[in-house]
C-alpha cells in the first residue's frame, strides 16, 4: 500500500490531524492488533482533536488576553472570602449565554486584570470569541480611525465578539468622542453579548467620571444593572519582591491574583510585625467579595 500518496490526499482533504495519527500509528508495532473500526475510530479522535486545538490557538491570538491566566489556577485556600460557588457560575459562562456583564473593581495590583484574562481563557476554551482592550489605548485609536476610515471595522470588532474584556477604565476622565463611542459600543453589546470591565474606581463614583449626565446615565444603564460585581481587595502584588519560604528567599512568580489572600511582605509594612504573625494571612486586610447586582 502506497502510503505517502494517501497522506497527501489527507492533506489535500485538510485532514492534516488525521495525516499526522495515520503516520504514527502505521510506524507503530503496537496497532497490529486493531481492528478496521478501531482505526478509524483512532483517526477520528485525532482529527477532532487536531481541529478543537486550532480552534482554541485561533481563538487566543484574536482574543490578546494580557496575561497566560487560567481559571483553574485560582487559590481557594487562601483566607479571602472567595465564594467558590458563586465563582464556579462565571467559570461555567452561563452568564455569558444569558448576555450579562462582569464588574471587577479595587485598587491597583490586586488581580483585577489576572482574573479578567483567566474567565476570557475559559471562554476561548468553551468555544467563544473573546476580545481583550485596554481602555486608555482603545479611546484614542478609535479617535484616529475616524480619520483613516477603519472606525466602522474596529467598532464591528468590539461589539461582535461574545465577551469584551475592557481593562483599566478609570484612568483618565473620558471626553466627548470616548463618551460617544463607549455609549455605541454598550448600545450594540446590551442584551447581545457580555462585557467585563475593570477599574479601580468604585461603581458610585463613575457617574461623576463619565462626566456628561445623560451620557452618564444611559451607559451606567447598559452596563451595571445586569451585571455580576467582584469586589477585590488587598495590597497591591507588584510591590512584593520575595517571599519568605522555609527560611529562605525567593522570588515572587505567582500569578497576579494568587495575592489577595496573602500578607504583604513590604519591609515598612513588616516592621514590628512577629514571624508568627507574617506567616498567617490577614482575610481583614485582603478579600474578594462576590456579589450579584440587581
Amino acid at each position: 500500500m502506497l502510503i505517502h500518496p494517501m497522506l497527501d490526499q489527507l492533506g489535500q482533504l485538510g485532514l492534516s490531524g488525521m495525516a499526522q495519527a495515520f503516520a504514527e500509528l502505521e510506524a507503530s508495532d503496537e496497532t497490529a492488533t486493531l481492528t478496521h473500526a478501531d482505526w478509524l475510530a483512532l483517526l477520528v479522535d485525532r482529527e477532532l482533536t487536531h481541529r478543537r486545538d486550532k480552534r482554541l490557538a485561533a481563538r487566543l491570538r484574536y482574543a490578546r488576553l494580557r496575561q497566560q491566566a487560567s481559571v483553574e489556577d485560582v487559590d481557594y485556600r487562601a483566607a479571602r472570602g472567595l465564594d467558590r460557588v458563586l465563582l464556579q457560575k462565571l467559570t461555567n459562562s452561563e452568564w455569558i449565554d444569558a448576555h450579562d456583564n462582569l464588574i471587577l473593581c479595587g485598587p491597583t495590583g490586586v488581580g483585577k486584570s489576572w482574573l479578567a484574562c483567566a474567565l476570557g481563557h475559559k471562554a476561548c476554551r468553551d468555544n467563544r470569541s473573546v476580545l481583550y482592550q485596554r481602555v486608555p489605548k482603545l479611546f484614542p485609536e478609535l479617535a484616529l480611525a475616524r480619520g483613516d476610515g477603519r472606525y466602522a471595522r474596529i467598532l464591528r470588532g468590539l461589539t461582535g465578539v461574545q465577551l469584551l474584556i475592557l481593562d483599566d477604565w478609570g484612568l483618565e476622565p473620558l471626553d466627548a468622542g470616548a463618551r460617544r463611542d463607549l455609549y455605541e459600543i454598550l448600545e450594540e453589546r446590551y442584551g447581545r453579548r457580555s462585557t467585563i470591565l475593570t477599574s479601580q474606581i468604585p461603581v458610585d463614583k463613575w457617574l461623576a467620571f463619565i462626566g456628561d449626565p445623560t451620557y452618564a446615565d444611559a451607559i451606567l444603564d447598559r452596563l451595571v444593572h445586569n451585571a455580576h460585581r467582584i469586589d477585590v481587595g488587598g495590597d497591591s502584588l507588584r510591590r512584593r519582591r520575595s517571599i519568605q519560604v522555609s527560611g529562605r528567599t525567593v522570588p515572587a512568580s505567582m500569578p497576579a491574583e494568587v495575592g489577595p489572600g496573602r500578607q504583604s511582605t513590604d519591609p515598612h509594612n513588616q516592621t514590628r510585625a512577629s514571624p508568627s504573625s507574617r506567616s498567617q494571612p490577614d482575610p481583614a486586610s485582603a478579600s474578594i467579595n462576590v456579589v450579584r447586582m440587581i
